[in-house]
């Protein structure tokens, strides 16, 4: 099955750090990075969505992070 997250976070290095963790975990980049400015909160956030291939069968109670 096919699996799909988005990870977002402030434009930080915990960013980077939280998607370099998930590619060290075997899940791939899927599309381009998104970039915009959260006016609510007065800071610039980033978006990157991540696929991985894993075997079974898909269950919404899934923990996408441990995967």
């Amino acid at each position: 099955m096919k699996l799909y997250r988005f990870l977002s976070s402030d434009d930080t290095s915990e960013f980077c750090h939280k998607v370099t963790g998930a590619l060290n975990k075997g899940w791939a980049l899927h599309g381009d990075p998104t970039y915009a400015f959260d006016a609510a909160n007065g800071v610039m956030r980033c978006g990157q969505a991540v696929v991985k291939e894993v075997e079974g069968t898909y269950t919404p109670d899934i923990k996408l992070g441990e995967q």
